[in-house]
């Protein structure tokens, strides 16, 4: 990513709640009856979106601050504004550990509800809450050591150790892919529904997406499946 930034309306919200009662953008100079609408549907997503992330992020620090691993449970939120992006959220951590939850304007904009988005600021907190970056570097780190080992006992040269190692490296990182998504949907879940929105709606976002299917060292389990663990979840809580 070039360019990471923290939302314009993080720094209301930071202070003071947003109002979020209706805004009807007058049209431009000039502008058509068509491009009005669109700011004013730009408008909507991003009171939205800053509503979900005041509602969800607290309750997010919660869950986290009560996980048994001592981690950095202040979470940035923060969105990519790169115009044409397809829609994309993800989770990581930066030089200090502190977690990052970033949307970019692409998933903010394609939500049908705030459902949607709430689970899945859920399920990326979730991951992180659950630890599932560091799990991944340990396995992926276990593969290349493996694999590597194999080659260099085998006679391969130099090159081909290398080629091993990276091998070993994709292989353990996906080895536990599936089983982190869902962990992080089934923990994702819990969070939305106890920040007041309804998880179930929300995974409708999954028959929108592409269905990744069930492939071997896949990155991500089949759609059908992580829906059924929102529902099953959903109906414990």
């Amino acid at each position: 990513m070039t360019r990471l930034l923290p939302f314009i309306f993080i720094l209301l919200s930071a202070c003071a709640s947003v109002p979020m009662q209706e805004t009807i953008l007058p049209p431009a100079t000039g502008d058509s009856v068509e491009n009005a609408a669109i700011r004013q549907q730009a408008v909507r997503a991003a009171r939205q979106f800053v509503s979900v992330v005041e509602t969800v992020e607290p309750v997010a620090e919660r869950e986290c601050r009560n996980a048994p691993t001592r981690l950095n449970c202040d979470f940035q939120i923060v969105v990519d504004d790169r115009p044409d992006q397809p829609p994309n959220a993800f989770q990581t951590v930066d030089s200090m550990g502190r977690p990052i939850i970033a949307f970019n304007l692409g998933l903010i904009a394609s939500v049908q509800n705030a459902d949607e988005l709430a689970f899945i600021m859920g399920h990326e907190a979730a991951h992180h809450i659950l630890d599932h970056l560091e799990k991944t570097r340990e396995t992926a780190t276990y593969g290349a050591v493996i694999m590597s080992g194999i080659a260099a006992i085998s006679g391969a040269d130099v090159e081909e150790v290398k080629s091993a190692e990276e091998l070993g490296a994709v292989i353990g990182a996906r080895s536990f892919s599936k089983e982190y998504e869902l962990e992080a949907d089934e923990l994702g879940t819990i969070i939305a529904a106890r920040a007041g929105y309804d998880p179930v709606k929300g995974s409708e976002f999954f028959t929108r997406i592409p269905d990744p299917g069930n492939k071997f060292l896949g990155s991500h389990p089949p759609n059908a499946a992580r829906r059924q663990i929102v529902r099953d979840t959903a109906a414990q809580l």
